[in-house]
């Protein structure tokens, strides 16, 4: 009952919390993106945590893609459940090696935060402000009422 006419401004909070969110987390992986072999291999080092000590410049390469890249996806909404699924899997990884070093959830809890964010963002949807809904490849929940 209280402040329910902002109901109307859901798509528009899911507009910025991508743009917002997305820019930041592209700021957040860019330097991991184009910090290049050497940088790949030390994120890819953190696959170890699950036993994968095989090809760590792909893994980290891949972290990086998904960090920098999925931020970006992110931001514009288009392949956005597959994007934030990357991300939260890379989340995922991140978080588990900060608590397999020990390192606590000091260390872990921006993983963690994030990681939130993807799943409750996969659940959501990008809202109808997004290239997915301009090019239907997320309908949007009036649509699908509608039809």
């Amino acid at each position: 009952m209280v402040l329910n006419f902002l109901d109307k401004y859901r798509d528009a909070g899911l507009l910025i919390l991508r743009i917002g969110f997305g820019i930041m987390f592209a700021m957040h992986g860019a330097p991991k993106m184009f910090g290049g072999p050497e940088k790949w291999n030390a994120i890819g080092m953190a696959m170890g945590t699950y036993g994968i000590n095989f090809l760590p410049v792909f893994w980290g390469f891949m972290a990086a893609f998904a960090e920098f890249g999925g931020a970006i996806l992110l931001a514009f909404g288009l392949l956005f459940r597959p994007a934030c699924m990357l991300m939260l899997f890379t989340m995922f990884i991140a978080a588990s090696m900060h608590m397999a070093k020990g390192q606590g959830l000091d260390a872990a809890s921006h993983a963690i935060e994030a990681g939130v964010v993807f799943l409750s963002l996969i659940l959501i949807g990008p809202g109808k402000y997004s290239l997915d809904h301009m090019f239907a490849l997320q309908p949007h929940k009036a649509d699908l009422i509608n039809s």
